[in-house]
């Protein structure tokens, strides 16, 4: 079973690659951007308005107890034995920190 939700976890970040290459550039475009990932991407677990899903909620309230290096981490390195997978082979460590922001600041639309 962990081979088969791998195998799905794979082929999901293979797909996912183009949009999360599209975080990268920084200014209106870059934050329009980052913001469909977060909403497209991340939404399609988390809920598309980020209320929750397969994956917990991702509202500032429901992370305002965290800090940006824990929500780093998590976008980088997954969460082992749960549906959330690694970003690391598609994001940088400046992208995942700009998607801790983004989650943290409270400017979710």
């Amino acid at each position: 079973m962990a081979d088969i939700r791998h195998g799905i976890t794979v082929a999901a970040l293979a797909l996912l690659l183009p949009c999360a290459a599209a975080a990268g550039p920084a200014g209106a475009e870059g934050a329009d951007a980052l913001q469909r990932l977060v909403h497209q991407d991340c939404g399609s677990c988390h809920g598309l308005q980020l209320k929750g899903g397969l994956g917990p909620e991702l509202t500032t309230e429901a992370l305002q107890h965290y800090d940006r290096e824990v929500l780093v981490s998590v976008i980088l390195n997954g969460v082992p034995d749960t549906p959330m997978p690694p970003w690391r082979p598609l994001l940088s460590q400046e992208d995942a920190a700009r998607i801790a922001d983004y989650l943290l600041s409270g400017e979710m639309k």
